[in-house]
Order: structure tokens, then C-alpha cells, then sequence
């Protein structure tokens, strides 16, 4: 079999099924961080935590970086707008803010304003890349999905017009937003791997900043039993260096618009996980937001489902058109 190469349509496939399930992945991977977020606050303030876990997270792949001999130092602007941009935005002022912001929202309102992800997204991009956009059919898919958030969170809506908090929230969102548009790899000449060390780094740094900064985020009023330990461990290595660096792979190859929609994905996996440790109740609202969500995705990606579906049923050599 030596030489032989499988057909396009077969590592297009691949490709397709291989990033499918890293988002999903990634998805649960985050959803449970908040199960391990909840646990962790207990002993230690929100910005210091944050500050921790992205400091370990990007040591951890800086010593696999040095491990494998790979090119480890940015070098000219194609390797620095990525980094800053995106430790800046997407690791550094997105969790500040969110942090600061849920001193006095709670995590059901936090949730709710960042399912306007997905929502704000299309429209930077489309400010930003003429040559992307959504058809009205994705516009609707992703209301509907949002609509599934806002079930899920069930949140208070007087919380959602009077408070300080949640105009830090929705700032945090937005933060997200424009480092997800701008944060673009194609004239990077540092591997995928030491991109993302260095995008974690400047990110813990500015979170380090931030809890000298902010009142009552001292990390000398953070306290460390075991437990804690084991789940500030868990955040910096799982959520957090291999979340963050399957993240911005994925908005490499998918884009931001894509990527955006992994806030509807989240809330399902964060109230399942929390279901299972923590006993939370999962109620008729719940269920109603998860089916929310999945008819969303299905509209969104109608074209792609529809040409699998003919795939499977259509003769041999016969081809489906895109529409999407």
C-alpha cells in the first residue's frame, strides 16, 4: 500500500469527522469546567483563579513545545497579531471582565449574555470579511438556538437591565467576539502549538496584572486544600491548555461564525456534568433547551446534513450540489 493516497473526497471526510469531534470535545470539555470553576471559588477569588489556571496551562505547553525541539520564538508580525489579539481578548480581558462581572451576576444571567456570542459574531465578521456571512435560514437557526440558552440558564430578567455586572458580562462577550474575528494564523510561521503557549502566556500575564488591580482578587487571600488543588489542575490542563489549543485550531481551519456557535453547545454539557456531581435538577425547561439548540445547529447546517443524507442514499458516482 506504499504511495497510495486515499481519494479528496475521502480526507475531506476525515477531516470533517475528525473536527466534529474535537468541537464536541472541546464543547464538554468546557462545560465541565464550569462544574470545576463552581468547586474551586470556594477557596480561592474568581480573577486569581483564572490567573492560575492560564499560568499553568501555558507552562504545560511550553514544556511540550521545548520537549519536541519545535520553533519556539515568535518572529515579525505574522506570529505576534495572533498572539496578542488573542491572549489579549480572547484569555486575558475576556476573563477579567467576566470575572469581575460575576461578583454580582449570577452564573445563569453570565450564561445567557454569553449566548450573544453566537449572535454578535456574524455581524463583526461581516463588517470585517465581506466574503462571510449567513444565509437568513442561519440567522434564524441561530435565534432559535439562543432561545435554548436562555432556556437552559433560566435566568432572572431583572438582573439583565440594572446591573453593573452584567454589562461586564456582555463586555466580556463582546471582547470574545473581536478576538475570535481578528485573531487570524494564516501568515503565522510558528507551529499551531507554540502559537497557542504564547497566546496563553500574554493572556495569564494580563490576568495576573488584573488581580493586583481589582478589589477583594488578592491571590493572597486564595487558600489551597487538596481538593482545590486537584481541581485547579484539572482547569489549567484539560480546559485550559488542551481546551484553548484544540479552540484555536478549530478557528483556524472553521472560522469564527463556527466557532462562536460552541456557547449554545456548552450550556447542555455544563447542566448534564452539573447534574451528575452536583445533582442539580435537570427540568422540562432544560430538556426544551437542549432541543432548542439542536434544531439551531440543524438549520445552521442544513446543507451539510442534507448532502450527508445524500450521500448515503444516492447511487454510485452521482453528486449532491451545496446550497449553502
Amino acid at each position: 500500500m506504499d504511495g497510495y493516497k486515499p481519494p479528496d473526497g475521502v480526507r475531506v471526510d476525515v477531516t470533517a469527522r475528525r473536527d466534529a469531534a474535537l468541537y464536541l470535545g472541546l464543547a464538554a470539555s468546557w462545560g465541565t469546567a464550569f462544574v470545576a470553576t463552581d468547586a474551586a471559588l470556594d477557596t480561592v477569588p474568581p480573577v486569581p483563579l483564572a490567573a492560575i489556571r492560564f499560568d499553568l496551562a501555558a507552562l504545560a505547553l511550553f514544556v511540550v513545545v521545548l520537549a519536541t525541539g519545535r520553533a519556539s520564538r515568535p518572529r515579525g508580525r505574522g506570529d505576534w497579531a495572533p498572539i496578542l489579539i488573542g491572549g489579549i481578548c480572547n484569555i486575558g480581558l475576556h476573563h477579567a471582565l467576566l470575572f469581575a462581572g460575576q461578583r454580582s451576576v449570577s452564573p445563569a444571567v453570565a450564561a445567557t449574555l454569553l449566548g450573544l456570542v453566537p449572535v454578535l459574531t456574524p455581524v463583526a465578521t461581516r463588517l470585517t470579511r465581506a466574503d462571510e456571512g449567513l444565509t437568513r435560514r442561519g440567522v434564524v437557526g441561530i435565534l432559535v438556538g439562543f432561545a435554548g440558552v436562555i432556556l437552559i440558564a433560566n435566568p432572572d430578567p431583572s438582573n439583565l437591565t440594572a446591573s453593573v455586572g452584567a454589562a461586564l458580562v456582555l463586555a466580556s462577550a463582546a471582547v470574545w467576539t473581536v478576538g475570535a474575528v481578528f485573531t487570524d494564523e494564516d501568515d503565522a510561521a510558528l507551529g499551531g502549538l507554540a502559537l497557542q503557549a504564547w497566546t496563553l502566556l500574554v493572556g495569564a500575564l494580563a490576568l495576573d496584572a488584573a488581580a493586583f488591580v481589582l478589589p477583594g482578587q488578592s491571590f493572597a487571600a486564595a487558600a489551597f486544600p487538596p481538593a482545590t488543588v486537584g481541581w485547579v489542575l484539572y482547569l489549567a490542563f484539560v480546559p485550559g491548555a488542551i481546551g484553548f489549543l484544540v479552540y484555536f485550531r478549530l478557528l483556524d481551519r472553521l472560522g469564527p461564525i463556527e466557532m462562536g456557535l460552541i456557547e449554545y453547545v456548552i450550556p447542555p454539557f455544563a447542566a448534564l456534568f452539573g447534574w451528575w456531581l452536583l445533582g442539580d435538577t435537570i427540568d422540562a425547561a432544560t430538556v426544551g433547551g437542549f432541543v432548542a439548540i439542536l434544531i439551531g445547529f440543524c438549520l445552521l447546517k442544513a446543507g451539510v446534513l442534507r448532502r450527508r443524507l445524500y450521500e448515503r442514499v444516492a447511487p454510485a458516482g452521482a453528486s449532491a450540489s451545496e446550497t449553502d
